[in-house]
C-alpha cells in the first residue's frame, strides 16, 4: 500500500537509530505503559505490533498532558501528517512515521521530548520517554575554603568533588568499592558538590562517581593527595590556638624559621 504525506517538513536522507532501553511495561487505569529510556540526541523508536493496525482506519499520536496531536495515519486514505503547530514547534524535522506499522520515531532526541505519547488505536497505549543528557566529567578539587582548626583534624586534606548544570543524577563519593556519601537531585538543573575529608598519608583509591539511570561518568583521585590539597591559606598549618602560641614562642626564641615546621 502507498501512503501520501502531508507532513509539514522534509525528511531528507537516512537516519540512523540508536540503543534505547524499554525499562518497564505495566498499565495504569487499563491503559498499557511502556518506559523508555534514552541519551539526549540519539533516536527512539516508539514501537507498535503490526496487527494492531491491519483493520484500523486511523492511527493517532498525541503528546504531553495537554494529549497535543502531533502525528495521524489515515490507513483508508493511505495517507500520513506530522503536526508542527503551537507547541509540536519543538518536533520540527525530527518526527518519522512508519506506514507499514504506524510507529513513531523521534530523531536527535532533547530532554524537553521527556513525556508521555499516547498512540490511539483500538486501544490506547503510552510511551513514558525520558531523555536523559550527556553527563559532564566530575572535578575534584582542593575545598581549601574549609581550614580546620582542630589539632586533631591537621592531617586532613579537604576535597570537594563538582559538577554543573546536572539534573536528574546522583553524586557519589567512593573509597576503594565502598559507598561514603551520595547526593542526588531530580528535575531542576542545578550544580552540585561533595565535601571530602582525607588523611594526607591516606593510600585509599578515591574515586567520585556522577550517574543517572541510564549512564555515568567517573573522575579518579589518582594524584598523591598532597598534590591536590595544600595547606590552608588562612591559618598556619591548621594549629589549634596552644600549638600557634607555642610556636610562636619557639619562634622568638630560635629564629622565625621555626614558622615554617608544620604542627604534628
Amino acid at each position: 500500500m502507498n501512503f501520501s504525506s502531508t507532513i509539514n517538513t522534509q525528511h531528507n536522507g537516512d537516519f540512523a537509530t540508536a540503543q534505547f532501553t524499554y525499562l518497564t511495561l505495566n498499565s495504569v487505569f487499563g491503559v498499557e505503559v511502556k518506559s523508555v529510556s534514552v541519551t539526549e540526541g540519539e533516536s527512539v523508536s516508539l514501537n507498535i505490533t503490526v496487527p494492531e493496525i491491519q483493520n484500523n482506519n486511523v492511527i493517532m499520536w498525541k503528546f504531553g498532558p495537554k494529549k497535543s496531536l502531533i502525528a495521524k495515519i489515515s490507513i483508508k486514505l493511505s495517507k500520513m501528517t506530522v503536526y508542527y503547530n503551537g507547541d509540536n514547534e519543538r518536533f520540527r524535522d525530527r518526527l518519522k512515521l512508519d506506514n507499514q506499522t504506524g510507529s513513531l520515531t523521534i530523531m536527535n532526541t532533547r530532554t524537553t521530548d521527556s513525556g508521555d505519547y499516547e498512540v490511539e488505536i483500538n486501544s490506547k497505549t503510552t510511551f513514558r520517554v525520558t531523555v536523559y543528557a550527556h553527563l559532564p566529567v566530575p572535578v575534584i578539587s582542593n575545598n581549601s575554603s574549609q581550614c580546620s582548626s582542630s589539632s586533631s583534624l591537621s592531617s586532613y586534606c579537604s576535597l570537594v568533588c563538582s559538577v554543573v548544570n546536572v539534573s536528574d543524577v546522583t553524586l557519589s563519593w567512593y573509597g576503594g568499592n565502598s559507598l561514603l556519601s551520595s547526593i542526588s537531585v531530580s528535575h531542576l538543573k542545578i550544580s552540585l558538590s561533595l565535601p571530602l575529608e582525607v588523611e594526607y598519608q591516606d593510600k585509599n583509591i578515591y574515586r567520585c562517581l556522577l550517574n543517572n539511570p541510564f549512564s555515568n561518568q567517573t573522575q579518579h583521585l589518582d594524584i598523591n593527595i598532597t598534590e591536590i590539597c595544600q595547606p590552608c591559606k588562612d591559618c598556619v598549618c591548621c594549629c589549634d590556638e596552644i600549638e600557634t602560641v607555642f610556636r610562636l614562642i619557639i619562634s622568638v626564641l630560635v629564629g622565625m624559621a621555626a614558622v615554617t615546621f608544620c604542627c604534628i
